[in-house]
């Protein structure tokens, strides 16, 4: 692997899924993962085998589905998990278990009334049986982001010993800051010995807002895979949003971190996604939001009618957009209104346009968009014709 290449582990159909209401039949995840895979992510979670008859089903449809990606099953630190997501996975051209123990002194005492070296003890015993069914097998310390440092790295240097090969360094509920998670990850990179035979991994939660900051934060700093969901979707309040930490590294060049994903096929990804869920994005969602390349305020519309560049430091066309969408309400500008009306066939002079403003500004306070329809009839209003 490149070493400025950061793999994208998608955990839409597992993480995603355990989202109240999101829940998706069979078919519905192999129409997903279809697409997951040639959208160009690197690991698709396609599920919790051991949870249900139907999620065994759902992995093993997937496994036989997915010819490019990796395709993993998540497990409890437990054989019988670790048994059955094999069983699901026989037929992945690329499989990975994907198992793991929390880490917190909070999970240690509270979960599983244990201590921290019985907590090792298992988390190698879950790798070591792992490893007895695939080559590759990723390893989470749930509660990561609240584990002391020292700890977390006997943990990490324990099960690299018994063959995991990607860490998995989860915030599991989205409390720390960029900074410390940051630092975090650049403390296991520098202290875990071995270290140079497993991937560090980031599975952020997003309970304060700082998902994809933190994932972002976590890559700079030597983590070489990211964890997220299509639309951010999942537990509370959503995992790191894929489509944000791709476009982020990506518009970034000089992060020097690339991903193999076809950005082009972002927003058809997440409508077919918000579709089969039945959870829709708020209009305002970085990137794929109906929003996100909207203007409906005069002095953006006029600057972005000049160069779109002046407010737009994405082109919509590499996430699957159309065009920008000039919107116009109220607080549009004489600009916008005459490239409105350009577009549906009215070349405004500027007298004209003098004329009608001030009534467009009328109409535009009693509606919350003005729509082409609407400029058709103030133009037959103010007797103009399409040129």
């Amino acid at each position: 692997m490149a070493e400025d290449h950061v793999q994208i582990f998608d955990t839409t159909l597992r993480d995603g899924e355990q989202v109240p209401g999101c829940k998706l039949n069979t078919e519905q995840k192999l129409i997903i993962a279809e697409r997951l895979d040639l959208l160009g992510v690197d690991i698709i979670e396609a599920g919790f085998p051991v949870s249900s008859p139907g999620d065994f089903k759902s992995v093993d449809a997937i496994a036989r589905l997915v010819k490019r990606a990796t395709v993993c099953g998540l497990t409890r630190a437990v054989e019988n998990d670790i048994k059955v997501a094999s069983e699901a996975l026989k037929h992945a051209v690329k499989p990975r278990i994907h198992t793991g123990i929390g880490t917190s002194d909070s999970h240690i005492k509270f979960k599983f009334n244990s201590n921290r070296e019985a907590i090792i003890e298992r988390a190698v015993a879950a790798v070591k049986y792992a490893k007895g069914f695939v080559q590759d097998v990723e390893f989470y310390a749930e509660d990561a982001g609240r584990t002391d440092n020292e700890y977390l790295a006997r943990v990490c240097e324990a099960v690299i010993k018994a063959g995991a090969t990607v860490l998995n360094i989860p915030d599991t509920t989205g409390y720390c800051l960029p900074h410390e998670y940051g630092a975090k990850i650049k403390y296991l990179k520098e202290n875990v010995k071995g270290i140079e035979k497993a991937v560090l991994s980031c599975h952020c939660h997003n309970d304060l807002g700082l998902a994809t900051a933190n994932s972002i934060e976590g890559a700079i700093n030597g983590a070489r895979q990211i964890e997220c969901t299509i639309n951010g979707i999942g537990e509370r309040a959503g995992n790191t949003s894929l489509e944000e930490v791709v476009m982020i590294m990506k518009q970034h060049p000089n992060l020097n971190l690339d991903t193999g994903v076809n950005t082009k096929l972002l927003y058809s990804t997440s409508q077919m996604v918000q579709e089969h869920m039945g959870m829709f994005v708020q209009a305002n969602k970085a990137v794929v939001g109906s929003n996100a390349f909207a203007h409906s305020s005069g002095i953006h519309q006029d600057g972005v009618i000049k160069n779109r560049e002046t407010y737009e430091i994405m082109d919509p066309e590499d996430v699957g957009v159309t065009e920008s969408a000039i919107i116009l309400t109220a607080r549009s500008g004489r600009a916008a209104l005459a490239y409105r009306a350009k577009n549906i066939g009215y070349e405004l002079t500027k007298l004209e346009l003098d004329s009608i403003y001030p009534k467009f500004l009328a109409f535009a306070d009693t509606k919350k968009e003005i729509v082409n329809e609407d400029i058709h009839l103030l133009m037959k209003q103010n007797q103009i014709i399409q040129s």
